[in-house]
């Protein structure tokens, strides 16, 4: 496939942007909206103008027009033509290309497998689910064999469960095919299940490039103003459960976390991914802990609290209606819940 390779690129709001997506890599593109994400994505395919060089493998592709570039791009509209069959959108391309019908029809009949959508082959957009016109869209892109797959915000038009089983079936489809590829989105979740990288993008400027853990535990300034400042446990005591799950100790917080590791080093979640409540959350003990608000601050439409659970200190936030409602003051004892899911570990080896 290819490396990229972006050297002072510069394009409305990006400036000087330099950044390398290696051979086969699955490389997200973080950031709010109008960072420059979708731009850096069009000038790779070189669907505008830009100052700078972008470079496949190490050789300039600037004078190269986007029809020359092999790149397959799933735009956030989809763009799906109304007036053509599942297997007429995924042979488009190939027809422009002007293939013999063998080739088109053995092409578009493995992509219909390897999608699972052969059974929908026949039917037209307006007759397909989200989820559904999603995978018609992604065999369309990578119908001409690109070298590059590019993908701008490509769940935002599925709800959550869809959105993440796609994301679930296409991490698995991009290791097999071995294709070097670019997703944007704006979700850290999002970008943190899928990524063996993330680049942070802010106001046309790279802010921050690294493993998802590294984004997570150790982020600058400004992308933890984007994604949020984690609360970060030291763990005292580890203990191996079953299936995956491990507990953990720091001081007396007592989690169950997700984990293969030998050993857990630290556990961190996002203030905003802990419930607070006045009164004891009904449900198993498992992940719920007992603690005082110490400190309390209005932000805008969010409250952050501080709540002292023996020696640690947790960081909250929620909105300022749900906290308003629940008639908290300092010193006040409050339950917390911390979500598995949202529970992000650093294991000792790492």
């Amino acid at each position: 496939m290819s490396s990229i390779k972006l050297k002072n690129i510069s394009k409305y709001v990006c400036k000087n942007v330099n950044l390398e997506i290696f051979d086969k890599e699955l490389l997200v593109l973080l950031g709010p909206n109008g960072a420059g994400k979708s731009t850096l994505l069009n000038i790779i395919a070189g669907l505008i103008d830009y100052q700078g060089s972008v470079f496949f493998d190490n050789k300039p592709v600037d004078q190269l027009p986007a029809n020359k570039r092999k790149i397959g791009y799933l735009f956030q509209e989809l763009n799906l033509f109304p007036h053509f069959d599942v297997t007429a959108n995924i042979a488009y391309g190939l027809r422009v290309q002007k293939q013999s019908r063998n080739e088109i029809m053995a092409r578009v009949e493995n992509l219909l497998q390897i999608m699972k959508i052969k059974h929908l082959s026949a039917y037209y957009p307006k007759q397909l689910s989200g989820g559904e016109k999603q995978r018609v869209a992604l065999a369309r892109a990578l119908a001409n064999s690109p070298r590059i797959l590019l993908l701008d915000e490509p769940m935002n038009s599925v709800d959550y469960q869809t959105s993440k089983y796609l994301r679930a079936e296409f991490k698995i489809l991009q290791k097999n095919l071995e294709i070097t590829t670019i997703y944007v989105t704006h979700n850290f979740y999002e970008a943190d299940e899928m990524a063996d990288r993330i680049a942070v993008l802010d106001k046309g400027k790279l802010e921050q490039v690294g493993l998802p853990n590294e984004i997570f535990f150790h982020p600058t300034k400004v992308v933890s103003d984007f994604i949020g400042e984690p609360n970060i446990l030291n763990c005292d005591y580890y203990h191996r459960l079953s299936f995956g799950l491990v507990e953990v100790k720091s001081g007396d917080i007592s989690l169950v976390v997700s984990s293969e590791g030998e050993k857990v080093k630290k556990v961190a979640i996002l203030p905003e991914d802990i419930y607070l409540s006045n009164t004891k959350p009904p449900g198993p003990d498992i992940n719920r802990i007992k603690g005082k608000l110490i400190e309390i601050e209005e932000k805008f439409s969010t409250v952050c609290c501080i709540v002292l659970v023996g020696e640690r200190y947790l960081r909250v936030k929620l909105p300022k209606e749900i906290f308003v409602n629940m008639n908290l003051n300092i010193n006040d004892e409050v339950w917390l819940i911390l979500n598995l899911r949202k529970l992000k570990t650093i294991e000792a080896n790492k």
